[in-house]
């Protein structure tokens, strides 16, 4: 009975993933909020400055609020599961389909949403047809009424196959489901708030040194240490200052750089409707996507149909082209990312990413379902690294801690020694208690938060000279720390450009003669000629074929060139993704001209490529892998 009792005030979230969170319910409490609500005002505001200090918020949701179950909530309170064991407070808000433009019948699953087994579905509460959702860290989690637990929304369920997918979300969503998930998931926005310059100045005044120098620097005045106190409030302000226009500009930079996703016009498939221009921000999980050609993605979506190049250096920060291919129809129960194994990325595009050429099938223009949007996709969980960085567990953060708890343990003992010795000597009860406050004063320097500040700003100022720009100041300090660093070779510390030596050619099981490229010649015609003008990732971009640097080598040694494929495309008598014919420079060839029919990019779990091709003139197909 007990252990059932904690499992509805407790569950987790993102079960089994990096960020998973343990999350407790709780329910506000009139009383305890009355009663913090006396001790604030006795203590004159101390209560609440103790509550604003502690960087985890366990406490105030504990004096204000009492455990319930989740199901029951309007409080949750989620912690880390890694070693830092951070705290969250958050508060539950619901959400109702009563407030969409369109009436709401009573069985609206079964004529609005396509997939009938979804977490909205699961999550709707009736008959209010309302659902309780929290918003953790840009992401939307809604309470499923049947697993008992948060659940993430904003994307498609990973559950749905091949098949289902296609069958599901090929023809587009209706006008009314788009309404009910664009409620549920929210816009399709990547939106950094720019944060209000008094905010800024009420973090930075708050702060616990500030209002202990505010103290400090009160009693000095009224003991007549005039221009020292002066010239400390001058450089406090100045430091409080460049701190917050460092802090508004960094803010003003980000939103900057991620306001442009927001503004893209998108042509979308409405069920029943036909094809409808909006606004990317309207976008959501499974509506079909028209990708026109050069494209930059709003939002992560899976191919259907048509095959792609896409750009992903603003993932990888390597600008090689990427191919990306159609997910299979193929009939089976499994899971579309299962069925790819880990290869399922090459039917994903990316948020962010740039598609710089489109390849239609046949069947119509290319198409994509949209997979996530938000801060639930690719470019988000990049914005997200950012406005919520990993705690730091450095050695120096825990020594300057001991360090400023030895030196006010230091300040305590000075403060009731002085009270001793001015009260064993008759001094008057007022003198005393101000030297003996103005002795503690003297354990922490007053002018130490200031002096860290105008380090940080202008170690800032040094690195942003060097285009380094810092979102996290105070993680400054740490670099005096390191004493090693790691980049990967290839690419970074070393050239990325290759040189083809020599190919070793074989036939009846044997090897052959050795080609060597010194001589300046190139590939003999043959099998392997074949296979290396043709089994490659390459593509023809305004004139310039571009690629993967290894292939492009390969390619070059054929000495065969690429030509659009709508050339001379009539010859093979189907569509071709590219036509490949020997150069001026290539090696005598009986073969006029090579097609590829299907490209199978890369396989990482395969640890191969292949592709189909066909010879001009040949009425069969070949299969070129490497």
């Amino acid at each position: 009975m007990e252990e059932n009792s904690k499992k509805d005030h407790q569950a987790l979230l993102n079960q089994g993933e990096e960020d998973e969170l343990e999350v407790f319910g709780y329910r506000d409490h009139n009383v305890r909020k009355a009663l913090c609500l006396v001790a604030s005002v006795l203590t004159c505001g101390v209560l609440l400055l103790v509550f604003y200090w502690r960087p985890q918020p366990q406490w105030r949701v504990w004096a204000k609020c009492i455990p319930c179950p989740l199901r029951e909530a309007d409080t949750v309170l989620l912690r880390t599961t890694d070693k830092f064991q951070r705290y969250i407070r958050k508060k539950v808000f619901c959400l109702y389909l009563s407030t969409l433009k369109f009436p709401v019948s009573k069985k609206w699953e079964e004529s609005l949403v396509a997939d009938c087994h979804s977490i909205r579905n699961q999550a709707l509460i009736k008959p209010e047809l309302k659902l309780r959702c929290i918003q953790v860290q840009k992401i939307r989690y809604v309470w499923n009424n049947l697993e008992k637990q948060f659940q993430k929304v904003g994307l498609l369920e990973g559950s749905d196959s091949c098949p289902h997918t296609h069958q599901t979300f090929g023809l587009g969503l209706t006008r009314e489901e788009q309404e009910v998930r664009r409620l549920v998931c929210g816009p399709n926005t990547i939106d950094v708030e720019i944060q209000p310059i008094w905010k800024l100045l009420v973090k930075q005044v708050l702060n616990p040194f500030y209002v202990f120098q505010a103290f400090t620097l009160t009693l000095w005045l009224s003991q007549g240490y005039i221009e020292y106190s002066v010239a400390i409030i001058i450089l406090t302000v100045i430091s409080i200052v460049l701190s917050v226009y460092d802090l508004r500009q960094q803010s003003v930079k980000l939103h900057n750089l991620v306001e442009d996703h927001n503004k893209v016009q998108v042509t979308i498939i409405v069920k029943d409707k036909g094809l409808e221009e909006l606004e990317s921000r309207l976008l959501v999980p499974g509506d079909v996507l028209l990708l026109p050609g050069k494209f930059s993605l709003p939002c992560d979506a899976i191919l259907i149909d048509g095959s792609c190049v896409v750009n992903e250096g603003m993932l990888t920060g390597e600008s090689i082209p990427v191919t990306k291919t159609p997910l299979p129809q193929m009939e089976n129960t499994m899971p579309w990312k299962c069925h790819s194994v880990e290869d399922y990325r090459k039917h994903v595009l990316f948020c962010g990413t740039e598609v710089i050429q489109v390849k239609a099938s046949g069947q119509g223009p290319v198409r994509a379902v949209v997979l996530q949007t938000g801060y639930n996709t690719a470019k988000g969980d990049l914005v997200r690294s950012i406005l919520y960085p990993r705690p730091l567990n450095f050695k120096l953060y825990s020594d300057a801690f001991k360090f400023m708890v030895f030196l006010a343990c230091l300040g305590v003992m000075g403060f009731f020694y002085a009270l001793g010795v001015y009260a064993y000597h008759g001094v008057p009860p007022k003198d005393t208690a101000t030297m003996a406050l103005i002795l503690l004063t003297m354990t922490v320097p007053p002018v130490l938060p200031a002096a860290l500040t105008i380090g940080n700003v202008y170690a800032q100022k040094r690195l942003k000279k060097k285009k380094i720009f810092c979102i996290s100041p105070q993680r400054i300090n740490m670099c005096g720390q390191i004493n090693l660093v790691c980049f990967d070779k290839t690419g970074t510390l070393t050239e990325d450009g290759l040189d083809l030596w020599q190919t070793l050619p074989t036939a009846d099981n044997c090897f052959q003669e050795a080609h060597s490229f010194a001589s300046g010649q190139a590939v003999p015609w043959g099998p392997l000629c074949a296979a290396m003008a043709s089994c490659h990732s390459l593509i023809l971009l305004s004139g310039t074929i571009q690629g993967d640097p290894l292939d492009l080598k390969m390619f070059e040694g054929t000495a065969w060139k690429m030509e659009d494929c709508n050339v001379d495309s009539c010859k093979f008598g189907m569509s071709v993704s590219n036509i490949i014919k020997p150069g001026p420079k290539a090696s005598q060839s009986p073969v006029e001209a090579i097609a590829t029919l299907r490209q199978f990019p890369f396989s990482s779990s395969l640890q191969r490529m292949s592709v189909i091709a066909q010879l001009a003139g040949e009425n069969h197909f070949h299969v070129y892998m490497k």
